[in-house]
Protein backbone atom coordinates (compact mmCIF):
# COMPACT_ATOMS: atom_id res chain seq x y z
CA UNK A 1 0.00 0.00 0.00
CA UNK A 2 1.43 3.51 -1.11
CA UNK A 3 0.67 6.78 0.83
CA UNK A 4 0.26 9.79 -0.74
CA UNK A 5 0.68 13.38 0.91
CA UNK A 6 -0.12 16.59 -0.74
CA UNK A 7 0.65 19.90 0.61
CA UNK A 8 1.46 23.29 0.24
CA UNK A 9 3.00 26.33 2.47
CA UNK A 10 2.86 29.96 1.53
CA UNK A 11 6.11 31.43 3.40
CA UNK A 12 9.14 33.24 2.89
CA UNK A 13 11.75 31.17 1.81
CA UNK A 14 15.31 31.53 1.04
CA UNK A 15 18.30 29.40 -0.26
CA UNK A 16 16.23 27.80 -3.03
CA UNK A 17 18.88 26.00 -4.36
CA UNK A 18 19.76 24.01 -1.06
CA UNK A 19 16.59 23.20 -0.23
CA UNK A 20 16.14 21.49 -4.08
CA UNK A 21 19.45 19.28 -3.13
CA UNK A 22 18.77 18.30 -0.14
CA UNK A 23 15.20 17.36 -0.60
CA UNK A 24 16.06 15.45 -3.63
CA UNK A 25 18.56 12.96 -1.85
CA UNK A 26 15.51 12.86 0.99
CA UNK A 27 13.37 11.69 -1.97
CA UNK A 28 16.11 9.37 -3.37
CA UNK A 29 16.85 7.31 0.65
CA UNK A 30 13.43 7.01 1.51
CA UNK A 31 12.60 5.93 -1.55
CA UNK A 32 9.94 8.49 -2.32
CA UNK A 33 8.40 10.32 -5.67
CA UNK A 34 6.48 12.52 -6.71
CA UNK A 35 7.20 16.52 -6.56
CA UNK A 36 8.46 19.03 -4.43
CA UNK A 37 8.14 22.51 -5.49
CA UNK A 38 9.97 25.51 -3.92
CA UNK A 39 10.15 29.24 -4.22
CA UNK A 40 10.65 32.12 -2.35
CA UNK A 41 6.86 32.41 -1.55
CA UNK A 42 6.36 28.98 -0.67
CA UNK A 43 6.52 25.14 -1.04
CA UNK A 44 4.23 22.80 -2.85
CA UNK A 45 4.25 19.38 -3.33
CA UNK A 46 2.70 15.62 -3.60
CA UNK A 47 4.76 12.85 -3.13
CA UNK A 48 4.10 9.13 -2.54
CA UNK A 49 5.67 5.97 -0.77
CA UNK A 50 5.54 4.20 2.44
CA UNK A 51 4.38 5.71 5.37
CA UNK A 52 7.16 6.45 7.78
CA UNK A 53 9.27 7.75 4.94
CA UNK A 54 6.90 10.42 3.94
CA UNK A 55 6.72 11.55 7.85
CA UNK A 56 10.78 11.86 7.99
CA UNK A 57 10.61 14.15 5.05
CA UNK A 58 7.49 16.16 6.04
CA UNK A 59 9.64 16.20 9.61
CA UNK A 60 12.53 17.62 7.61
CA UNK A 61 10.25 20.22 5.72
CA UNK A 62 8.94 21.34 8.56
CA UNK A 63 12.45 21.47 10.78
CA UNK A 64 14.42 23.31 7.85
CA UNK A 65 11.88 25.10 6.56
CA UNK A 66 10.52 26.21 10.16
CA UNK A 67 6.76 25.27 9.38
CA UNK A 68 4.12 25.01 12.36
CA UNK A 69 2.00 23.97 9.73
CA UNK A 70 0.93 23.49 6.08
CA UNK A 71 -1.64 25.58 4.89
CA UNK A 72 -3.27 22.83 3.52
CA UNK A 73 -2.92 18.81 3.89
CA UNK A 74 -4.36 15.81 1.80
CA UNK A 75 -3.49 11.94 2.97
CA UNK A 76 -4.35 8.78 1.35
CA UNK A 77 -3.40 5.46 -0.15
CA UNK A 78 -3.54 3.88 -3.18
CA UNK A 79 -2.42 0.56 -4.15
CA UNK A 80 -0.08 0.82 -6.60
CA UNK A 81 2.62 3.85 -7.02
CA UNK A 82 0.72 6.90 -8.69
CA UNK A 83 4.57 8.80 -9.97
CA UNK A 84 7.39 7.99 -11.76
CA UNK A 85 10.14 9.31 -10.30
CA UNK A 86 10.79 11.98 -7.34
CA UNK A 87 11.76 15.30 -8.30
CA UNK A 88 12.61 18.69 -6.79
CA UNK A 89 12.21 21.81 -8.45
CA UNK A 90 12.62 25.82 -8.11
CA UNK A 91 9.60 27.96 -9.75
CA UNK A 92 9.28 31.80 -9.59
CA UNK A 93 6.20 31.30 -8.09
CA UNK A 94 4.18 27.49 -6.47
CA UNK A 95 1.53 28.37 -8.81
CA UNK A 96 2.01 30.72 -11.80
CA UNK A 97 -0.64 33.81 -11.97
CA UNK A 98 1.54 36.62 -11.82
CA UNK A 99 0.57 37.53 -8.71
CA UNK A 100 3.30 36.68 -5.93
CA UNK A 101 1.76 35.73 -2.34
CA UNK A 102 2.89 36.54 1.43
CA UNK A 103 1.37 34.78 4.78
CA UNK A 104 0.32 38.68 5.32
CA UNK A 105 -1.58 38.67 2.19
CA UNK A 106 -3.73 35.73 3.09
CA UNK A 107 -7.10 36.28 4.67
CA UNK A 108 -9.49 33.62 6.44
CA UNK A 109 -12.14 32.53 3.34
CA UNK A 110 -11.55 28.88 4.14
CA UNK A 111 -14.56 27.10 4.36
CA UNK A 112 -14.56 23.54 5.91
CA UNK A 113 -16.37 20.71 3.06
CA UNK A 114 -19.60 20.46 5.57
CA UNK A 115 -20.27 24.28 5.47
CA UNK A 116 -19.50 24.11 1.91
CA UNK A 117 -22.99 22.64 0.79
CA UNK A 118 -24.84 25.50 2.66
CA UNK A 119 -22.49 28.29 1.06
CA UNK A 120 -23.10 26.48 -2.75
CA UNK A 121 -26.79 26.69 -2.35
CA UNK A 122 -27.26 30.41 -1.43
CA UNK A 123 -28.45 32.70 -3.69
CA UNK A 124 -26.34 35.04 -6.24
CA UNK A 125 -23.65 32.75 -5.57
CA UNK A 126 -21.03 32.58 -7.73
CA UNK A 127 -19.65 29.21 -8.31
CA UNK A 128 -15.91 29.12 -9.95
CA UNK A 129 -14.30 25.93 -10.45
CA UNK A 130 -10.23 27.77 -11.01
CA UNK A 131 -8.91 24.40 -12.70
CA UNK A 132 -8.17 23.70 -16.66
CA UNK A 133 -11.08 22.59 -19.00
CA UNK A 134 -9.78 19.21 -19.70
CA UNK A 135 -10.38 19.00 -15.57
CA UNK A 136 -13.84 20.12 -15.41
CA UNK A 137 -15.00 17.81 -18.10
CA UNK A 138 -14.03 15.05 -15.70
CA UNK A 139 -16.29 16.59 -13.17
CA UNK A 140 -17.57 19.46 -11.02
CA UNK A 141 -19.48 20.99 -8.08
CA UNK A 142 -23.09 21.41 -9.16
CA UNK A 143 -23.66 25.13 -10.79
CA UNK A 144 -19.93 25.86 -11.29
CA UNK A 145 -18.44 27.66 -14.01
CA UNK A 146 -15.01 27.21 -15.76
CA UNK A 147 -12.93 29.82 -16.89
CA UNK A 148 -12.13 27.67 -19.43
CA UNK A 149 -8.16 28.83 -20.01
CA UNK A 150 -5.63 26.62 -20.34
CA UNK A 151 -3.53 28.43 -18.66
CA UNK A 152 -3.49 30.63 -14.77
CA UNK A 153 -1.99 33.16 -15.67
CA UNK A 154 -5.31 34.17 -17.52
CA UNK A 155 -7.12 33.80 -14.64
CA UNK A 156 -7.01 37.05 -13.91
CA UNK A 157 -8.27 38.41 -16.93
CA UNK A 158 -11.48 35.90 -16.47
CA UNK A 159 -11.73 37.98 -13.09
CA UNK A 160 -12.61 40.65 -14.45
CA UNK A 161 -16.25 39.97 -15.48
CA UNK A 162 -17.06 39.86 -11.74
CA UNK A 163 -18.11 42.86 -9.58
CA UNK A 164 -16.97 43.21 -6.50
CA UNK A 165 -19.61 42.92 -4.33
CA UNK A 166 -20.46 39.46 -6.11
CA UNK A 167 -20.19 36.92 -3.78
CA UNK A 168 -17.94 34.27 -4.82
CA UNK A 169 -16.98 30.47 -3.98
CA UNK A 170 -13.95 28.96 -5.50
CA UNK A 171 -12.54 25.44 -5.69
CA UNK A 172 -9.58 23.29 -6.99
CA UNK A 173 -7.82 20.32 -6.61
CA UNK A 174 -6.11 21.35 -3.73
CA UNK A 175 -7.00 24.40 -2.51
CA UNK A 176 -3.57 26.29 -4.06
CA UNK A 177 -4.33 27.82 -7.00
CA UNK A 178 -7.57 29.33 -5.35
CA UNK A 179 -5.56 30.61 -2.73
CA UNK A 180 -3.67 33.02 -4.98
CA UNK A 181 -6.71 33.94 -6.78
CA UNK A 182 -8.06 34.91 -3.61
CA UNK A 183 -5.10 37.33 -3.08
CA UNK A 184 -5.76 38.85 -6.41
CA UNK A 185 -9.21 39.97 -6.08
CA UNK A 186 -8.28 40.88 -2.39
CA UNK A 187 -5.80 43.33 -3.56
CA UNK A 188 -8.36 44.07 -6.11
CA UNK A 189 -10.64 45.22 -3.35
CA UNK A 190 -13.14 42.20 -3.30
CA UNK A 191 -14.77 41.23 0.51
CA UNK A 192 -17.35 38.37 -0.76
CA UNK A 193 -14.46 35.49 -1.38
CA UNK A 194 -14.72 32.09 -0.20
CA UNK A 195 -12.51 29.10 -0.86
CA UNK A 196 -12.88 25.33 -0.07
CA UNK A 197 -10.27 24.39 2.30
CA UNK A 198 -8.72 21.88 1.28
CA UNK A 199 -9.78 21.76 -2.32
CA UNK A 200 -12.15 18.83 -4.19
CA UNK A 201 -9.94 16.15 -2.59
CA UNK A 202 -10.51 17.27 0.90
CA UNK A 203 -14.40 17.45 -0.07
CA UNK A 204 -14.32 13.95 -1.78
CA UNK A 205 -12.52 12.51 1.50
CA UNK A 206 -14.99 13.82 4.02
CA UNK A 207 -18.23 13.98 2.38
CA UNK A 208 -20.68 10.85 2.18
CA UNK A 209 -21.42 10.47 -1.48
CA UNK A 210 -25.17 10.50 -0.38
CA UNK A 211 -24.96 14.36 0.73
CA UNK A 212 -22.44 14.94 -2.29
CA UNK A 213 -23.07 18.33 -4.52
CA UNK A 214 -20.38 16.81 -6.59
CA UNK A 215 -20.65 15.58 -10.17
CA UNK A 216 -18.35 13.15 -11.73
CA UNK A 217 -14.65 12.05 -11.07
CA UNK A 218 -11.56 14.56 -9.73
CA UNK A 219 -9.00 14.41 -11.79
CA UNK A 220 -5.39 13.94 -10.86
CA UNK A 221 -1.72 14.50 -11.99
CA UNK A 222 -0.78 11.31 -11.45
CA UNK A 223 -1.06 7.82 -12.41
CA UNK A 224 -4.42 7.29 -10.60
CA UNK A 225 -5.88 10.07 -13.04
CA UNK A 226 -9.04 10.28 -11.37
CA UNK A 227 -10.47 9.86 -8.02
CA UNK A 228 -13.36 9.68 -6.62
CA UNK A 229 -15.46 9.81 -2.95
CA UNK A 230 -13.21 8.28 -0.01
CA UNK A 231 -10.53 8.89 -2.86
CA UNK A 232 -10.93 5.99 -4.46
CA UNK A 233 -9.77 5.32 -7.87
CA UNK A 234 -11.79 6.67 -10.60
CA UNK A 235 -12.57 5.07 -14.25
CA UNK A 236 -10.62 7.35 -16.06
CA UNK A 237 -7.74 6.43 -18.10
CA UNK A 238 -4.87 8.19 -19.93
CA UNK A 239 -4.37 9.13 -23.71
CA UNK A 240 -1.08 8.22 -24.63
CA UNK A 241 -1.32 10.49 -27.71
CA UNK A 242 -2.90 13.86 -26.20
CA UNK A 243 -2.22 12.82 -22.22
CA UNK A 244 -5.29 14.33 -21.42
CA UNK A 245 -8.05 11.43 -19.09
CA UNK A 246 -10.18 9.10 -21.24
CA UNK A 247 -13.91 7.99 -20.58
CA UNK A 248 -15.50 4.74 -20.39
CA UNK A 249 -17.62 5.96 -22.85
CA UNK A 250 -14.75 7.45 -25.27
CA UNK A 251 -12.68 4.59 -25.14
CA UNK A 252 -15.86 2.88 -26.95
CA UNK A 253 -14.82 5.18 -29.86
CA UNK A 254 -13.92 4.60 -33.04
CA UNK A 255 -11.30 7.15 -32.67
CA UNK A 256 -9.92 5.10 -30.09
CA UNK A 257 -6.63 3.33 -30.77
CA UNK A 258 -5.22 1.59 -27.59
CA UNK A 259 -1.71 3.99 -27.32
CA UNK A 260 -2.24 6.29 -30.20
CA UNK A 261 -5.58 8.13 -29.45
CA UNK A 262 -8.72 9.21 -28.58
CA UNK A 263 -11.64 11.10 -29.69
CA UNK A 264 -9.85 14.27 -27.98
CA UNK A 265 -7.15 14.27 -30.51
CA UNK A 266 -7.50 11.69 -33.03
CA UNK A 267 -8.28 14.87 -35.81
CA UNK A 268 -5.60 16.49 -34.69
CA UNK A 269 -2.68 13.87 -35.16
CA UNK A 270 -0.46 13.86 -38.08
CA UNK A 271 -0.24 10.13 -39.68
CA UNK A 272 3.61 10.64 -38.93
CA UNK A 273 2.41 10.73 -34.71
CA UNK A 274 -0.06 8.21 -35.15
CA UNK A 275 2.33 5.69 -36.61
CA UNK A 276 4.90 6.69 -34.33
CA UNK A 277 2.63 6.27 -31.28
CA UNK A 278 1.44 2.89 -32.76
CA UNK A 279 5.01 1.71 -33.09
CA UNK A 280 5.80 2.94 -29.25
CA UNK A 281 2.45 1.08 -28.29
CA UNK A 282 4.09 -2.13 -29.92
CA UNK A 283 6.95 -1.91 -28.80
Amino acid sequence: MFHIFGFYKFKRLSGLKKLKKTFQEKLIKNHLRGTIIFSKEGINGTISGKKNNIEKVKKSLKNICKIKHFDSENNSTNNFQPFHRGKTKIKKEVVPIGVKVSPSQKFNNSIEPKKWNSLLKEKDIKIIDARKPFEYDVGTFQGAENPNINNFRDFPKYLKKFNKKNKIAMFCTGGIRCEKASVYLKNKGFKNIFQLKGGILNYLKKINEKQSLWRGECYVFDNRVSVTHKLKIGTYSMCSGCRKPMSIQEKKSKKYVEGVSCPKCHDYLTESQKKRFAMRQKQ
